[in-house]
């Protein structure tokens, strides 16, 4: 499958800094009437893994191809005839699908609830700081200001007849802090209308968990790496993964250096101030009842200070969180929410 859509910036920090490798437990020996199917390839800029178990041999590989086709299609800003890229270009014709809304539509959500730490209208930001698929340009004080006039989610509708409707016409969507959780959400929906109980999908790094593995008779598993090993990969936590998504986000790896300067960029960009946030959070891994919810917050809570992410989470009872931080000291500290450390294996 020739695939376009491009989360590069997002792999990275997902699969490089926390990501979110299966750790299979050993055990109990294989009903025999149960198989362990599975597929794995290249999919929306990273790789994937899909583990299913079912009372017989099972390909879903077309199926599987079908979803990141089509979502790609609706939400990729690395393929020029998608939705967004032509939205992107200034189409006011265009009548996006039911994806689209549907992630529009979560995205106003998610904004409202994180005070605009989430918005996907950074992406103007995002390329011009050299971290998307647009022209990277000479950044100051001024250019700043005058690209941050076109940011703000508020500042872009869904129309009764399901058109985008801009104020700016350089306002320039990117959805791809929540697209792959949302690819990753499809997925396991085409895994359910199959009757498929239980499975594990990872999309780099990205993972919905379902039921338990049947064939070891033990829970899904998955471990977080420790985002301060610099070669290699060292787990640092495992949890139980049953009917919920995980995601993670971070910057303590994915960096550009200015060739002129010296100076480090990291690729999250604070959407207050349009600049790159170079935050004392290294890594953030967010539970939820779905992939892109986790993927947003995740994305957010890097973008603001450990105390804000706090709040946040005191007020949304749905998401469990795991955050690793450098204090004052620079020591390296962890916070973790009660319902996430109920999850942790010992």
């Amino acid at each position: 499958m020739k695939d376009l859509l491009n989360f590069k910036g997002k792999e990275l920090k997902v699969v490089v800094i926390l990501c979110m490798v299966m750790v299979v437990l050993s055990c109990a020996d294989t009903p025999r009437n149960l198989v362990k199917n599975s597929n794995a390839g290249g999919a929306l800029g990273t790789s994937y893994s899909i583990t299913y178990i079912a009372d017989r041999e099972l390909d879903y590989q077309h199926a599987i191809d079908s979803v990141f086709n089509v979502v790609n299609q609706s939400l990729s800003t690395y393929i020029p005839t998608s939705d967004i890229s032509r939205i992107n270009q200034g189409n006011a014709d265009v009548t996006v699908d039911a994806m689209f809304q549907e992630v529009f539509k979560l995205s106003k959500e998610i904004y409202e609830h994180t005070e605009g730490y989430f918005d996907p209208t950074v992406g103007i930001m995002v390329n011009a700081w050299g971290f998307g698929p647009g022209k990277k340009v000479a950044m100051d004080s001024v250019k700043v200001d005058s690209l941050m006039q076109y940011v703000g989610l508020p500042k872009v509708n869904l129309t009764a007849d399901n058109k985008i409707q801009k104020e700016y016409a350089n306002t320039y969507l990117d959805f791809n802090a929540i697209a792959k959780g949302y690819a990753i959400d499809r997925l396991a929906k085409m895994m359910d209308q199959k009757g498929i109980e239980d499975y594990l999908l990872e999309v780099g790094g990205e993972l919905v968990g379902k039921g338990i593995n049947q064939i070891k008779q033990k829970p899904w598993v998955v471990g977080i790496d420790d985002p301060q090993i610099g070669l290699g990969r060292k787990l640092k936590i495992l949890i139980q993964l049953k009917d919920k998504a995980l995601a993670s986000s971070g910057n303590y790896r994915k960096f550009r250096i200015d060739s002129l300067t010296g100076k480090k960029y990291v690729h999250t960009i604070d959407p207050k101030t349009g600049y790159t946030k170079n935050a004392s959070t290294l890594g953030v891994t967010v539970l939820a009842n779905s992939c892109a919810v986790a993927d947003a917050y995740a994305t957010s809570f890097m973008a603001m200070d450990l105390e804000k992410t706090k709040a946040i989470l005191a007020t949304r009872k749905e998401l469990e969180a795991y955050v690793v931080y450098l204090d004052e000291d620079g020591q390296t500290k962890e916070y973790m929410t009660d319902g996430f450390k109920k999850l942790v294996v010992d």
